[in-house]
């Protein structure tokens, strides 16, 4: 298992789209913290970037790669290795890949540059959005063989994720604008992890107040040691979770 986990980690750190997207995030930080005198500025520019292209990336590029390496997982399963274990050692490999990936891109500036807690949040943010997003891919990728269709789902769960929940949320906000809405509005935070790290990093900067109404309720529970722990849990949840169905489907799955 451990071979594994190191032949896919070193190979995918090869890879052209990894090497573009580490090259990428690296020049955009360094530009963004180059620019601005004031780092909490230049994190607020990065914030966007991070929860808009590290869940694309994550998304679309290991389901990509799972689909390519369909024939090297079909060798591998002819050998005595468990399924489950192949599976959760390629996940580990590609999850391993896409983290170095994002530390060396955001993190190298922000160390160079001193981005202080807020940036750590933002690091912190960063890693589990990348965790979550390829195990997402994993479930999506084994849910169909049909490469086309798996890349279609994975496009689609971004766009929900990253622009489509947003106006559910506002939806909700002037449908329901008579009612409290203080626990609906706690509870549609779970359903997606772009939201909670956009949050948790906002409430970090101490500028919830743009976040009009629902910001003193973010502020008021997030904001506490319990809200801490509930967003923690939460996101690791779903990082476990897909993982957990995609190695159930895959167990049972006729290749």
């Amino acid at each position: 298992m451990t071979k594994i986990i190191k032949y896919v980690w070193l190979d995918l750190l090869q890879n052209r789209t990894v090497l573009a997207y580490t090259v990428f995030l690296l020049a955009v930080s360094g530009v963004l913290f180059g620019m601005e005198t004031n780092p909490g500025k230049a994190l607020m520019s990065l914030l966007t970037i991070v929860l808009l292209v590290v869940p694309l990336i994550s998304l679309v590029f290991t389901t990509i790669h799972f689909y390519n390496s369909y024939e090297f997982i079909e060798l591998l399963l002819a050998q005595p290795i468990h399924r489950s274990r192949l599976l959760l050692s390629e996940w580990a490999g590609v999850a391993s890949a896409l983290v170095t990936a994002f530390f060396l891109g955001v993190g190298g500036p922000m160390l160079l540059f001193g981005a202080g807690p807020t940036g750590l949040a933002l690091l912190g943010a960063g890693l589990a959005l990348t965790v979550i997003f390829v195990s997402l891919a994993f479930l999506v990728s084994v849910l169909t063989r049909d490469k086309a269709k798996g890349i279609g789902l994975a496009l689609l769960l971004w766009f929900y994720c990253a622009l489509l929940y947003d106006g559910l949320v506002l939806t909700v906000l002037f449908s329901f604008s008579d009612y409290p809405l203080e626990k609906p509005m706690l509870i549609l935070t779970t359903l997606n992890p772009v939201d909670l790290a956009r949050i948790a990093i906002m409430l970090q900067m101490d500028i919830s107040a743009l976040m009009g109404y629902t910001g003193a309720l973010y502020e008021q529970f997030f904001g506490s040691a319990w809200g801490a722990l509930y967003s923690g849990s939460i996101m690791a949840l779903w990082a476990v979770l897909p993982l957990w169905g995609a190695v159930r489907v895959f167990s049972r799955k006729d290749l």
